[in-house]
């Protein structure tokens, strides 16, 4: 994968993330799980899904402007959560933050991201959304849901599909999986051929610690006794009656991330969520599920008149949010491109992604003859292909 001198799409950035980041950062974040069936239909399946041009319809204003869980954004796009952002660029989170506040979108500060939420609150005057997991220590749950609240979040993005963590073969061969001396020197070896990295963010971007989780995990510098931590807070006992306890504490607008069928979109209706994500975490956990293409018009078909039903997984380009639209979703959540912007080219490079996609969107609107995003429905498509249907 070559280097563009000038990066355009999502993929050249990736290509320049990848000459940056040592391997095993790479790999975590480009792969999925077992043999990533489900990681490359999430992208392949949104190709399947033909637009429909217009001709001389008046297009002179065209706005991309949406409403996400009650938030004003420039169009309908938010940054996904991402652990371990902070490790990609120096304090990473910190300046995805300040882009996505500069462009007009929210930013979701992961639970297990490198900065904590009081840095970056501190850095924008526009309060971020907050991903969180349910831990088997209900005490930190609440402790977290407290902090979140009263630093000004008022969106909490909640993770469900993770009773475990999937079966990642890249993470396995680099050995983020074992702890021990042999797999530290793979990093470390990885790491010595990235002197870029090492300056700006292995040594100027301390520190490297799980900001959120500072008062909750022993040795929170270290990575092989957090992952030991989080393997033993993963709780599989977890049902729909926990989630009607987070919404009971939760006096903010509630989005449950990682529904995939009809059943569970209806239940989060049933708790109390106002809005989820038609998600299967980026193919990174149950390896052969569906894309998030193929279920999203049967998900909104189902709930969508009752919830507001965003989509992430495979989205590269402002025309795949476009179709993400015309297909019944609200918005769109972007995981990797996001990260691959900032580990290639910075703030800068981030915020030239979404001002990027954002023209495509306003481009795929205009030549579709649609001004407002909320009109963009399946009228707009001249073909779904079978792997978008229901």
């Amino acid at each position: 994968m070559s280097r563009p001198a000038f990066p355009a799409t999502a993929a050249d950035y990736q290509a320049l993330a990848r000459a940056r980041l040592p391997g095993f950062l790479c790999d975590y974040i480009d792969g999925g799980a077992s043999d990533e069936q489900t990681l490359r239909a999430n992208v392949e399946d949104w190709h399947g899904v033909s637009l429909r041009q217009r001709v001389l319809v008046d297009v002179g204003k065209v706005d991309t402007r949406a409403t996400l869980a009650g938030q004003p954004c420039a169009l309908p796009l938010a940054l996904a959560p991402v652990g371990l952002a902070g490790l990609m660029a120096q304090r990473g989170e910190v300046q995805a933050a300040r882009a996505a506040q500069a462009l007009g979108v929210p930013f979701t500060l992961s639970t297990v991201g490198i900065c904590p939420l009081d840095e970056v609150q501190a850095a924008t005057s526009v309060p971020c959304w907050f991903q969180l997991y349910m831990l088997r220590d209900r005490g930190i749950v609440r402790a977290l849901l407290e902090k979140a609240w009263a630093s000004g979040c008022r969106t909490l993005v909640f993770t469900v599909d993770l009773p475990l963590p999937g079966m990642r073969h890249r993470d396995t061969r680099h050995g983020l999986n074992a702890g021990g001396l042999r797999p530290a020197l793979v990093r470390a070896r990885q790491a010595l051929a990235r002197p870029g990295w090492l300056w700006s963010v292995a040594l100027g971007g301390r520190p490297l610690t799980f900001g959120n989780l500072s008062a909750q995990v022993p040795n929170v510098r270290d990575l092989d006794a957090f992952k030991h931590w989080v393997d033993s807070q993963f709780d599989p006992s977890v049902t729909w009656a926990d989630i009607e306890w987070l919404r009971g504490l939760w006096p903010g607008t509630l989005m449950l991330k990682g529904v995939l069928g009809i059943e569970d979109a209806r239940q989060a209706l049933h708790v109390g969520a106002q809005a989820l994500v038609v998600s299967n975490h980026g193919g990174r956990q149950l390896d052969g599920v569906a894309s998030t293409a193929r279920k999203l018009p049967e998900i909104v078909q189902a709930v969508g008149a009752e919830i507001e039903v965003l989509v992430d997984g495979g989205v590269r380009s402002g025309t795949d949010l476009f179709r993400a639209l015309a297909l019944g979703a609200r918005g769109v959540l972007i995981g990797r491109p996001w990260v691959w912007a900032l580990a290639g080219a910075g703030e800068a490079g981030l915020r030239a992604l979404i001002a990027s996609w954002q023209r495509e969107l306003l481009l795929a609107m205009t030549l579709a003859g649609v001004t407002r995003v909320a009109d963009i429905d399946s009228s707009h498509l001249d073909r779904v292909a079978q792997c978008a249907t229901p």
